[in-house]
């Protein structure tokens, strides 16, 4: 079922967070196989919504749910998603979430979404109502401390938004490992698991690729060993209500 908050939503602008209507980029058919991943062995009969569901492709892996909702404001994905899922809403959560059933879900999903939110902490914070006790938040965020990010900012002086990545145009919000951890807690989250996802691989030797490596190792040599973050080019997470 596909439940749409107004017509011609990939035209509409929407309050509370950046749609990218770019249909080159497959942000929305993206298995996530590193995110799938962080999930502890699932039990059937799971109720689970995902946020920012694209097309459904991440979600529908999890085959023995009794049921999956999905959120999504760009309509062409939501549409596609709505083929398979219990219930797409073609919106933004801000949208919908009174239509959300309280203490309903197992597993909330959050892939590459939450930075998209001009509130994410208010997120976080209300989500917990629709999910049931001993319920997980799954998910990942860009990392901004990541080294090519790093040595464009500090070595290149440029900060240059761009159609995806760390620094794609329609990000609100920009996270590191520590204010991921702290954004989750702060809301009333337990971290279960907080892992390093798609570490950097630097290739060649141009001038770009040498200055890469010698910042990673300045940085490893100065940290004393406490930089490893930065080789990797999101946060993946998995967390529990308190």
């Amino acid at each position: 079922m596909l439940i749409r908050k107004w017509n011609n939503m990939a035209d509409q602008p929407k309050a509370g967070v950046a749609v990218q209507t770019n249909p080159n980029l497959n942000y929305r058919a993206n298995l996530r196989p590193e995110v799938f991943a962080l999930l502890p062995q699932l039990k059937p009969g799971m109720f689970v919504l995902e946020v920012g569901c694209g097309e459904g492709v991440f979600c529908r892996q999890i085959t023995d749910a009794a049921e999956i909702w999905g959120i999504e404001p760009y309509a062409p994905s939501a549409e596609i998603a709505a083929q398979s899922l219990h219930r797409a809403f073609a919106a933004t959560y801000d949208e919908v979430e009174d239509q959300l059933p309280l203490d309903y879900f197992d597993l909330v999903i959050c892939n590459d979404v939450i930075e998209h939110m001009t509130d994410h902490d208010t997120f976080l914070r209300k989500i917990q109502k629709h999910m049931k006790k001993n319920s997980l938040l799954v998910g990942s965020l860009p990392n901004v401390r990541f080294s090519s990010n790093l040595v464009n900012l500090i070595l290149l002086k440029d900060w240059h938004y761009q159609d995806a990545g760390i620094l794609d145009r329609t990000h609100f919000r920009f996270f590191t490992f520590r204010s991921v951890r702290r954004s989750l807690e702060e809301a009333g989250f337990v971290i279960k698991r907080m892992e390093g996802l798609n570490k950097g691989q630097i290739r060649g030797f141009s001038a770009r690729a040498i200055a890469e490596r010698l910042f990673i190792l300045g940085m490893d040599i100065i940290s004393l060993g406490r930089a490893g973050d930065i080789r990797f080019l999101q946060v993946g997470f998995l967390a529990s209500p308190r």
